[in-house]
Order: C-alpha cells, then structure tokens, then sequence
C-alpha cells in the first residue's frame, strides 16, 4: 500500500460491489493457467515443482511466441462499443521495440528468441503436463473426519 501512495496509484482490493473479486488478476485465469493444467487441486511439493516447471516453459512460450493485441481505444455509440486495437505482436516484439530499452537486454532476448524450438517446446510442456496430473489422481483422497456426536446426547 506504501508503494502505491509513493506513486500515485489508486488501491483498491476489488471492484465496488464485488466482494472478494480479484478481477485485474483473475482475468487470464482461463486464459492461460486454466486451459494449461486445469482444474485439479495440486498440494504436494512434487506436483510444485511440475507446476514450476510448466510456468518456466510457459513463461517462454508466451512471451516470445504468443502475439496479443492491445486495446487502443473504445467507443460507446448508444448500445454498440467500437474498439480499436493495435497490430498483433509478442510481448517480446513490444519490448525491444520500447523506447527506453537498452541495447543489452535486446540482444539478449534476441539470442534467447533464436534458440527456442517452439515444437519441442510445446510437446515438453504437453508431456508435463500429462506428469502433473498423472500425480495428481494418483493420490489418495484425503480422510473423511469422522462426525463427533458425543457432544449430542
């Protein structure tokens, strides 16, 4: 919260009227983590460290082979929104083209762009994937408590 009054930035936790709504955070939920490792409840430190290595895979593949479009601008005309969006490109494209972007950082990226086998690195995020959820339904359902009806007689 510090930070944010440093630098002028409003706070807020959620959306007015919307409790418990992380909606800035929570909007690419089905977007990327969901649709990659969907919905099964993983809490053991072998199904983290899977789950780190999926995100390190993705981390790649969607920064340098994942082109997005951005919102430039939007209209409302009664009933219908006109947006308008920018030409597609990677969040790798958008940053060494940045104005502010130092030369060293850029060749990096490009190096680290040029060594990147995109097949390969689909069907290793695939293949852990497959892994994670493997052991996921290979563990043991958690114990039903037992109800203590002691207390109602």
């Amino acid at each position: 919260m510090a930070y944010c009054h440093a630098h002028q930035i409003t706070f807020t936790r959620s959306r007015p009227g919307n409790k418990n709504d992380g909606a800035h955070v929570e909007q690419k939920n089905w977007a990327r983590v969901r649709e990659l490792v969907g919905y099964l409840r993983y809490d053991t430190a072998a199904e983290l460290a899977k789950l780190n290595e999926i995100w390190e895979l993705d981390r790649v593949f969607t920064n340098y082979l994942l082109p997005q479009q951005k919102l430039l601008s939007k209209q409302r005309h009664g009933a219908k929104v006109t947006k308008k969006h920018d030409a597609p490109a990677t969040p790798h494209q958008r940053a060494i083209r940045h104005e502010r972007m130092h030369k060293r950082p850029v060749i990096q990226m490009n190096a680290a762009f040029k060594r990147i086998k995109p097949g390969a690195l689909s069907r290793q995020i695939l293949a852990l994937t497959g892994q994670l959820e493997t052991l996921a339904l290979a563990k043991k359902p958690a114990p039903l408590k037992p109800v203590n009806r002691a207390w109602n007689n």
